[in-house]
């Protein structure tokens, strides 16, 4: 039986995967180093500012020296566009208010770092109904590692089993699969609906009497 949902943030509560991009090309751009939109998309997606910059650093030479500005300059970026377009959306507060009403145990588990975490998810007014806030910056290994997953598992003091989490891109997947829970995979924030979800919990538990 689920007894807890955990969830991606970027790309699955909020709608910011672009935001993240159009944020680090931004700090690049000052250096003559922005990513295309399908570069970014097939190697860096889903992975913190810190795994991008190294990955730029082996492919294209970004010198080491500038990661931790251009980490600084990144962030500040996705905090202007998280306070300019970051809003409530009815489908995710209703996901969230009936599963919290339910008694499942809910939590973020993203690989952005805490204080973006929280301010989108107070933006989009889901975070008073949050367990748990896992970021980056609460693990050693980032997805696609699945430590992040085990440690809301732990926190929660349940088996991976009695665990859903949804994820959007490779990363996620790769790191939700890991953990040893169930997995529901989402397209995009759309696809995040309360409806989705309670027939994603109730197939885990038929295969769960099933076993």
């Amino acid at each position: 039986m689920i007894k807890a949902v955990l969830f991606d943030m970027d790309g699955v509560l909020i709608d910011a995967k672009d935001w993240h991009y159009e944020a680090l090309n931004k700090a690049l751009d000052i250096f003559g180093m922005a990513i295309d939109r399908d570069t970014h998309l097939a190697s860096y997606d889903g992975l913190p500012t810190r795994t991008k910059l190294n990955i730029l650093t082996k492919s294209r030479g970004c010198p080491v020296k500038l990661h931790g500005f251009l980490n600084q300059l990144k962030q500040m970026y996705t905090m202007e566009l998280a306070y300019a377009r970051c809003r409530p959306v009815f489908q995710h507060r209703k996901a969230v208010n009936r599963l919290k009403d339910e008694g499942y145990k809910l939590a973020v588990c993203s690989n952005s770092i805490r204080q973006t975490i929280v301010l989108m998810m107070e933006l989009a007014q889901l975070k008073e109904n949050m367990d748990l806030l896992v970021s980056n910056e609460d693990v050693s290994r980032p997805k696609p590692d699945p430590e992040m997953y085990q440690k809301a598992i732990r926190y929660f003091n349940i088996d991976p089993t009695e665990a859903l989490i949804l994820e959007d891109n490779d990363n996620g997947v790769q790191a939700a699969r890991a953990s040893g829970a169930h997995v529901l995979v989402v397209g995009t924030p759309d696809d995040v609906t309360y409806e989705r979800i309670r027939t994603a919990i109730d197939a885990a538990s038929i295969s769960a009497d099933q076993r």
